[in-house]
């Protein structure tokens, strides 16, 4: 069924689905997941996918609706009610953007990669854009258009694409809460051999930085003073409030479960484990 706006509305095959180009927003399979899975089962997809015409030849490119796409799969189901939109790269990009980013809990690098895609996109499409430096109240850009959007500050949109410049295994710190938010944002500014070392400091002494000693070796970088020893003398030195904190590693902890569990489904496993050793008595136990 085609509409006015020159949509139209298509029962679309799953097999022709394929996912957008660097597509930044993860699908997990956790609780929520599956109960999307049951009310579609029960309900069917209330709210179409949005797709577009896949630029690579046949079938369509999926831009709005990842996780009801995901839910279908998990139950066995074969098509999907979609909207199609005939979108350039750009308009696609800013779409996919807009309609993800207001899910609940998304990760830092999800944000973060999202944000640097629609700035792309929305210079590309001839928008202004300012230098990444605070502009005074009442201008507008890009990045504050992004930011009104996302109830996010242009400054903090910037802050947020800075992280695109961590190194994988930094970033994934980030994600999992290891490294805060303001640390990550000073070590992006590490040259890409500095944030090595800084991760081969981390893993062996089992310290992050806070966001003083991130000011410090972004400082000591850009002065070029930087070496493996500086960041070794300065993840060493004790935090003023630093005291010790009980540290569950998810590569030491995944030994114990089968492979694909993930990190929601452990901390559930663990919970129930320590409440039944509590119910027989724990510590008290003779």
């Amino acid at each position: 069924m085609k509409t006015n706006t020159g949509e139209k509305s298509v029962s679309v095959r799953l097999e022709q689905l394929q996912p957008f180009e660097s597509h930044p927003f993860r699908v997990v399979e956790d609780d929520t997941l599956e109960q999307l899975a049951e009310s579609i089962k029960e309900n069917g997809v209330l709210t179409p996918c949005i797709v577009r015409p896949s630029p690579y030849g046949d079938g369509y490119e999926l831009l709005s609706g990842h996780r009801r796409v995901a839910a279908c799969r998990l139950i066995g189901r074969k098509t999907i009610p979609a909207i199609v939109r005939d979108l350039d790269d750009d308009a696609a990009t800013i779409l996919m953007v807009d309609a993800n980013q207001q899910r609940e809990n998304l990760l830092p690098s999800e944000k973060a990669f999202a944000y640097r895609m629609k700035l792309e996109a929305m210079k590309h499409q001839g928008k202004p854009s300012l230098s990444q430096v605070a502009t005074k109240l009442g201008k507008s850009d890009s990045a504050s258009v992004i930011g009104l959007v996302t109830g996010e500050s242009r400054d903090k949109v910037f802050r947020y694409i800075r992280l695109t410049s961590l190194e994988e295994n930094l970033l994934r710190m980030v994600d999992e809460g290891r490294i805060a938010f303001g640390p990550a944002v000073e070590i992006s500014f590490l040259k890409h051999d500095e944030q090595c070392m800084l991760l081969e400091t981390i893993i062996t002494e089992e310290a992050t930085p806070s966001l003083s000693q991130a000011q410090t070796l972004k400082k000591l970088s850009q002065e070029g003073k930087l070496d493996i020893d500086t960041i070794f003398d300065i993840l060493s030195e004790q935090k003023g409030n630093q005291v010790d904190r009980l540290k569950l590693r998810e590569d030491q902890l995944m030994q114990y479960f089968p492979h694909g569990t993930t990190p929601r489904q452990m901390e559930k496993i663990i919970f129930r484990l320590l409440d039944e050793w509590k119910r027989s008595g724990g510590l008290s136990k003779k």
